[in-house]
């Protein structure tokens, strides 16, 4: 892939695109109302954030502007999401393994294209591109993106397998919406959005969007925080306002997600939940750990098994998150 993910959106067309995409999916948010009215099903609660049908709060830009320059300082703001990649690189990497079965030793990810949304300062698009794979990072934050290239930029061996663009998820898929003629829907083999969706403003777009840029059978790997009295209480109590290890109004509680309601939205978006596996942070030791409830964090695989998310079944066949066995509880 090279540097050549890193293209300049051509404007006009783009722009006519994504008019049609948010066309189809308000076409599609009017047609899932209807059939949760006919099946007497509960709608997601994230649909109410639906009517910007853009992933971006400015608000939360403003945060991550100020602190663009310190994303590899590893004790500083971002230290837990250092030492988070212990966990969500191995997890990413076992997980497309597992769907892909190819092998390339030392290079286990080579021949994959990965997309990093809300990548920061590249903290985990480096390691994934270590193991091979062409990883684009995009952030609507600019001097984030200056961050992650300047620290690409000294490593030889990550020029021709990381690149980073200034954009949002919603451009990039009006991009892949006018491509698809020519090269087929979805270019991505797997998409990643670690400690993002907690920070968008709309989830219902993220989660079409992912499934414009995917492949067919291509992956969506999720970490997140759990909307329940104990995240509020050790996420943002303690991480933000005692202990300080990310700086205080880091998170807003009202957009957290449980695992079920994200599960429920991920599938009315085409995509199927393979595992949710919760995580522990440990704040003396600085370290992460895997556990069986996901009543703080949790990390989240699906794959992508439908190309078009509006086509829904109105029989008896439609799935929900309950009926699926994951790797962990719902805390």
């Amino acid at each position: 892939m090279g540097c050549t993910a890193g293209r300049r959106p051509r404007c006009r067309a783009g722009l006519r695109s994504w008019t049609a995409v948010c066309k189809q999916r308000t076409l599609w948010l009017q047609r899932s109302a209807c059939l949760n009215t006919q099946q007497n099903t509960v709608p997601c609660h994230v649909s109410a954030r639906s009517a910007s049908q853009t992933t971006v709060d400015p608000e939360e830009v403003r945060r991550f502007q100020s602190l663009a320059s310190k994303w590899w300082d590893e004790q500083g703001e971002f230290a837990a999401l250092h030492a988070m990649n212990d966990l969500r690189v191995p997890f990413i990497r076992d997980n497309l393994l597992n769907v892909h079965r190819v092998r390339h030793p030392g290079k286990p990810l080579r021949g994959l294209r990965i997309l990093d949304v809300g990548c920061g300062g590249g903290l985990l698009t480096e390691p994934l591109g270590r193991l091979g794979a062409n990883v684009l990072g995009i952030d609507p934050v600019g001097d984030s993106i200056g961050t992650a290239q300047l620290h690409s930029s000294i490593d030889p061996d990550l020029c021709e397998c990381v690149c980073y663009r200034a954009s949002t998820l919603e451009e990039l898929a009006a991009e892949e919406d006018e491509a698809e003629e020519e090269q087929g829907a979805g270019q991505f083999d797997a998409v990643i959005a670690s400690e993002v969706v907690e920070h968008l403003a709309d989830l219902e777009t993220f989660a079409f969007c992912c499934n414009q840029v995917l492949k067919l059978g291509g992956s969506l790997f999720i970490t997140t925080i759990n909307k329940t009295n104990l995240s509020y209480a050790l996420g943002i109590v303690v991480a933000e306002q005692l202990l300080h290890i990310v700086p205080s109004g880091t998170h807003d509680w009202d957009k957290f997600i449980s695992p079920v309601e994200l599960e429920r939205l991920l599938e009315s978006n085409g995509f199927s939940v393979q595992s949710v596996q919760g995580m522990l942070y440990n704040p003396v030791s600085g370290a992460w750990s895997w556990t069986d409830s996901t009543a703080i964090n949790y990390a989240l695989h699906a794959v992508k098994v439908r190309d078009d998310p509006h086509t829904e079944q109105a029989g008896g066949s439609s799935t929900h998150p309950e009926d699926h066995h994951t790797t962990a509880t719902h805390g």
